[in-house]
């Protein structure tokens, strides 16, 4: 779990998640979602939602995301808008602008693009 100052704990495994988005599977479209999703595998499109959402260590995003809060642990190319959160930890490369109240780059991230903070 991952422990933000003044946020709840970001749940990481499977179970905690709703739907999780397996690695074999490649999806182009969009999603919406209320309960934290989880994705192992391929997207392309737009994401919005009012929940969590992880991308997890080998999968692959290129969307524009806007969600509460997103854990990023693989690739995503698109801009980010976490209302609460966007964190990257040290195995996750985000190319496109950040906009969270929120940012953590842990050391090792990737990141490319501007960073917006606000509450």
């Amino acid at each position: 779990m991952y422990d933000i100052k003044d946020s709840k704990g970001f749940d990481t495994d499977e179970e905690d998640f709703d739907t999780v988005m397996a690695s074999d599977i490649s999806f182009t479209g969009n999603i919406r979602f209320t309960k934290p999703f989880m994705i192992k595998g391929k997207m392309n499109g737009i994401i919005e939602a009012t929940s969590d959402l992880l991308v997890d260590t080998d999968a692959v995003v290129n969307a524009d995301i806007s969600t509460d809060r997103v854990l990023v642990r693989g690739k995503v190319t698109g801009n980010i808008n976490g209302r609460k959160l966007v964190y990257v930890t040290s195995t996750g490369t985000v190319k496109g602008d950040i906009t969270s109240a929120q940012v953590v780059l842990e050391p090792g991230s990737v990141f490319s693009g501007k960073c917006s903070m606000s509450e």
